[in-house]
């Protein structure tokens, strides 16, 4: 069942009531549905889970069997009650028959820490520390009423995930680390250019709400369902193909849900947020963890504990924060790279080494990783050429990040180990999106399709660009350069810089092109500047 107008409506009619209600952070209200959405559920899944033991005469005990000591005496049913039934944290008890302040204060004081105390003992507890910040009678009891009336309990996994990305969507706010939510279109895009398989094990270092992973995941059910399994579904505008995976055997898809998708983050609320994301497309034991790679490492024998692949990971898919500064005192060396101190420049070094022997990483970067003269960016880009295979860079639009950010960005491909012998370059001027504040409104014009298609069968293409005739006018939005081309320009691998031009073509430069350029250009002086003060910093000492 596709993600229905009315589900939509009431989305929209819950976002307001939050607004209105005096809720207006988009962060924290998702936060808070998700755990609305997750004591819905629960309720159902332990149902199943009672009924598929007894079928299989397995010992199960139900969440819900048992005494709770209450921790607010205003909440006992009765006077000199201390214990309840655990049973009266069903949904379908508290949600159905309780509201204004007797509802707050039952889900504040009662439900937030019964659920709690469930997380514990799962595999991950992804609500340590959280709280109920609805405390408004009306308010809470409009939003539990309309999450009741969502009716998730009936819908498949597909139509609660998109649900929940509706909800994701309306968060338009960049992190403190300069983290934000990558356009879903975008993630489909470089998955479907690096093509995870069944057996590969998929990483997120700086996972957010898990739009790769749960696009990972999407990608390998359509590869693996016949024509009957396959289907479209609007999506933000856009036609997208769904696959319910029936190809797959019971074998696969428990690989799927129990040792593919693994994924860290350092902002609790976006560790729940991935949590519930995931969850609500039916891969509920996928373990994102509360950590930041680049201070703390993890022994084999943690990684043997956590359940986590000891020889690195197949696949890297990830946008991490751009613009952030870790503390270099905190940096942990295996991902230093002299004495920089730049989150983009630590992760993709951190993503360098979380791959296995030919495992292969796609990562949004700000341009100025291709082609920044500090030398830690020189490094780098070395360490890349040099140590590993780079198969191609391609250029995202200026504005692909509206409204979090107007940074120019890039898609960098490579493979762990090797040497580098030619470079792809693909240059998108339109992602299917207007390109404006927004960057909401569906248009025609969209290169992604076209470039990904020139990525996956670049051997076709590198002979055509070598058979090329050099004097004439180059008019696709792919070419090639060559390494030793690269090592002469400081291993500079920025599309542009490459790019074949015709004095025509260069004399009609698009103005955006130009200014997405300048405004690069300031961005990399601005990281200068600041490498250039700590280097006086430390000589100051």
């Amino acid at each position: 069942m596709p993600l229905t107008p009315e589900m939509r409506q009431s989305i929209e009619q819950i976002r307001n009531y939050l607004y209105g209600g005096g809720y207006p952070d988009p962060m924290s209200n998702a936060e808070q549905l998700s755990f609305l959405f997750f004591f819905y559920l629960i309720e159902g899944i332990d149902a199943e889970n009672t009924m598929k033991a007894k079928v299989m005469k397995q010992k199960y005990e139900s969440l819900f069997a048992g005494e709770w000591t209450l921790r607010n005496p205003l909440n006992a049913p009765e006077p000199n009650t201390k214990t309840i039934d655990k049973a009266r944290f069903k949904w379908s008890v508290w949600a159905k028959g309780l509201s204004g302040e007797s509802l707050v204060r039952f889900v504040r004081d009662e439900v937030f820490p019964f659920f709690a105390e469930v997380a514990e003992r799962s595999a991950f507890n992804f609500m340590n520390g959280a709280r109920l910040t609805i405390d408004e009678p009306t308010v809470l009891s409009q939003v539990v009423n309309l999450v009741d009336g969502l009716h998730l309990d009936q819908s498949d996994a597909d139509t609660k995930g998109d649900l929940f990305e509706h909800v994701l969507r309306q968060i338009k706010q960049a992190g403190e680390l300069g983290q934000f939510r990558t356009p879903r279109h975008v993630i489909r895009a470089i998955v479907n250019m690096l093509d995870p398989k069944i057996g590969e094990t998929i990483y997120d270092p700086a996972a957010g709400t898990a739009g790769f992973l749960a696009a990972a995941f999407n990608h390998i059910r359509l590869a693996n369902s016949s024509r009957s399994g396959i289907s479209e579904t609007d999506v933000e505008g856009k036609l997208q193909k769904r696959g319910i995976g029936d190809k797959l055997s019971a074998a696969q898809v428990s690989i799927l849900q129990n040792s593919t998708f693994y994924g860290n983050d350092v902002d609790p609320k976006m560790v729940r947020l991935a949590t519930m994301n995931l969850t609500l497309r039916g891969l509920p034991n996928v373990r994102i963890q509360l950590r930041n790679g680049l201070t703390t490492t993890q022994d084999n024998e943690r990684k043997a504990e956590l359940g986590l692949p000891l020889e690195g990971y197949h696949v890297v898919l990830a946008n991490p924060p751009f613009s952030g500064r870790v503390d270099k005192d905190r940096i942990v060396d295996e991902v230093k790279v002299g004495t920089s101190t730049s989150t983009e420049i630590l992760f993709l070094k951190y993503m360098m080494d979380c791959l296995r022997p030919n495992g292969r990483c796609g990562v949004i970067i700000p341009e100025g990783v291709l082609f920044g003269s500090t030398g830690a960016h020189k490094e780098l880009r070395r360490q890349l050429i040099e140590n590993n295979t780079v198969e191609a860079v391609m250029s995202l639009p200026g504005g692909v990040f509206q409204p979090y950010s107007g940074v120019k960005t890039s898609v960098l491909f490579f493979r762990k180990g090797g040497t580098t012998d030619k470079v792809m370059f693909l240059h998108a001027d339109n992602d299917g999106y207007k390109l404006d504040a927004n960057h909401d409104t569906p248009i025609e014009a969209d290169d992604l399709p076209m470039l990904a298609d020139a990525y996956l069968t670049r051997k076709e293409r590198w002979a055509e660009w070598s058979a090329r005739d050099a004097a004439a006018e180059w008019t696709q939005q792919w070419w090639f350069a060559a390494a030793a081309t690269l090592r002469s320009n400081d291993f500079n691998i920025s599309a542009g810089r490459y790019r074949p031009m015709s004095q025509t073509a260069a004399i009609h430069r698009d103005p955006r092109e130009l200014l997405d350029e300048l405004a690069a250009i300031e961005t990399e002086i601005a990281v200068e500047v600041e490498a250039l003060r700590a280097v006086l910093a430390e000589t100051a000492t």
